[in-house]
Formats: C-alpha cells, structure tokens, sequence
C-alpha cells in the first residue's frame, strides 16, 4: 500500500546529500542557505555612510 519502492532508502551524493527535499535536515539546510543569501544581498546593497569632511567640501 505504501508504494513500489517503500521499504528502499534513497542515497543521495554531492549536494542532494545535504539539500534534500525527502529529509528534514536537507529541508533545513535550504532554509538556513536561503537566509543566508538573502542576508549577503540584504548587506552587500546597504547604504553605506557617506563621509563628509571639509577637505571634500571646499572645492
């Protein structure tokens, strides 16, 4: 009833292995990557302070 192929375990390698969809640290490891990546655009694009000395101003 549980299927063809129920009672097999899926071997992963390379990347399947820890970004799998069938277990749940593969679930977590694309949820922790995912806001990883966001985090590095989120920083990488932040405004930056801009300096303003009066050497830069008295042109």
């Amino acid at each position: 009833m549980a299927g063809h192929n129920a009672g097999s375990q899926h071997q992963f390698t390379r990347l399947r292995k820890y970004f799998s969809t069938y277990t749940i640290t593969g679930r977590i490891n694309d949820v922790i990557a995912t806001y990883a990546m966001l985090a590095s655009i989120i920083l990488y694009f932040k405004p930056r302070p801009k300096n303003k000395t009066p050497a830069m101003t008295q042109k």
